[in-house]
């Protein structure tokens, strides 16, 4: 199916959806007028009558006049000004040192490379700071108290420190954005330009056909007069430059053609990198700072719920210790209160050590009685004896004491 080139227009705003192009055929050098749409049929009319009058003015010299010769350079010279500016464009996107077309002879310094290589920096970025690639786990505890707390505290001290580079990267995608979309409107102008002169070498190879026809029917109109000679010349000399600069034309338009979709191919590669830069600054640094929004509330989360779970153990702990003591201590006091104090055995006993004690003491007192008055008896019996004795102690004593007065006062003077 041939293909059809349409006039360049711009492209409304579409939603970010990254759609790599597919490479531009390899344009014949017969398909190339074809792919530009039909002609106007009026303008046709006046392409025609100008090879007619063009090969009607041919006739007329000889052919080893100046004015023939003159006329075989007008068609050796046929759209040469088109042709000069059809490979202009190109050369103007290969001199600009930041266009995605002269990437290619460059050193990095153009935008796609640049844009290309700052994705790559954000992406390696963006793995490195994933949270589920991070090492969150283990047994640090934040402050000496929480689990995982160093770890953590890590990870979001590596984030903060990349948030600056995160930044310088932004920053460059956006100065390549900027360069592509400047880029994309340079292409845009020189495709509209290689568009026009597309048009215009059309019209000089419709014309250079044109040509070819009258001269074809002109030659057999010479043939069938008998006029060979001028036949030959005509062939030879104009007929084969004719086809020879409508060959260079068709493949002039051939490589024109190429180029317009060559260029519109880079277009949509500026496109979608341009996408890509909007996702990366949007989509990917946002998720990026969601997850590590998420990652730090999950783990703020983890850690209460942890100490919920730790004082919801220690609860139950405690409950269970106090349900179980509880339960032994009822089973102690309903048996207390079942239970005297002292067994019934020891009452016994002890009242039975009483009344064996009480029964010893009667019975020692019965004895005692017995026994102090036979002692009673007998001190009796002996102060009776010793009374006697006694009164006649006394009266010595009593007669001592006097004569022991008079000694003293008789003596007392002599001093």
């Amino acid at each position: 199916m041939a293909i059809e080139l349409t006039p360049p227009t711009d492209e409304p705003g579409t939603a970010i959806v990254l759609n790599a192009p597919e490479a531009p055929p390899v344009v014949q050098d017969a398909e190339a007028p074809s792919m530009l749409g039909d002609i106007d049929e009026g303008r046709k009319l006046e392409i025609g009558a100008q090879a007619k009058g063009f090969v009607t003015d041919l006739v007329k010299f000889n052919p080893n006049s100046p004015e023939f010769a003159s006329k075989i350079n007008d068609i050796q010279t046929l759209a040469q000004k088109e042709i000069v500016e059809s490979g202009s464009g190109t050369n103007r996107m290969l001199e600009r040192s930041q266009s995605s077309v002269a990437g290619s002879k460059k050193n990095g310094g153009d935008a796609t490379i640049r844009v290309a290589g700052t994705l790559a920096e954000l992406r390696n970025t963006v793995e490195d700071l994933t949270p589920n690639a991070a090492d969150l786990t283990g047994v640090q505890k934040i402050l000496g108290f929480i689990p995982g707390g160093k770890k953590i505290r890590r990870y979001f001290q590596k984030y903060e420190s990349a948030q600056g580079q995160l930044n310088n990267i932004v920053k460059s995608l956006i100065a390549g954005q900027d360069e592509l979309a400047k880029d994309n409107a340079s292409l845009q102008q020189e495709k509209q330009n290689q568009w026009n002169i597309m048009l215009e070498l059309r019209e000089f190879i419709i014309l250079a056909s044109q040509i070819d026809a009258e001269l074809v029917s002109q030659i057999e109109q010479l043939r069938t007069a008998g006029n060979v000679t001028a036949a030959n010349t005509l062939e030879t000399d104009m007929l084969f430059v004719v086809r020879q600069r409508h060959q260079d034309l068709l493949t002039q338009l051939a490589v024109a053609v190429q180029g317009y979709m060559a260029m519109e191919l880079v277009r949509k590669n500026n496109v979608e990198l341009i996408k890509g830069v909007d996702r990366a600054r949007t989509t990917t640094i946002t998720a990026l700072r969601t997850a590590v929004i998420v990652a730090q509330a999950l783990d703020t989360q983890k850690l209460v719920l942890d100490q919920i779970d730790a004082v919801n153990e220690a609860t139950n702990n405690t409950i269970a210790a106090t349900s179980a003591m509880l339960r032994q201590q009822t089973g102690r006091i309903h048996e207390q209160a079942t239970n005297s104090g002292v067994s019934v055995e020891t009452l016994t006993k002890a009242f039975d050590d009483i009344f064996a004690t009480m029964d010893e003491i009667d019975s020692f007192k019965q004895k005692a009685n017995a026994t102090m008055a036979t002692t009673i008896s007998g001190l009796s019996a002996q102060l009776e004896r010793a009374k006697p004795q006694l009164e006649r102690a006394r009266a010595l004593e009593a007669a001592e004491g006097g004569n022991t007065g008079s000694t003293a006062a008789i003596e007392a003077p002599s001093k």
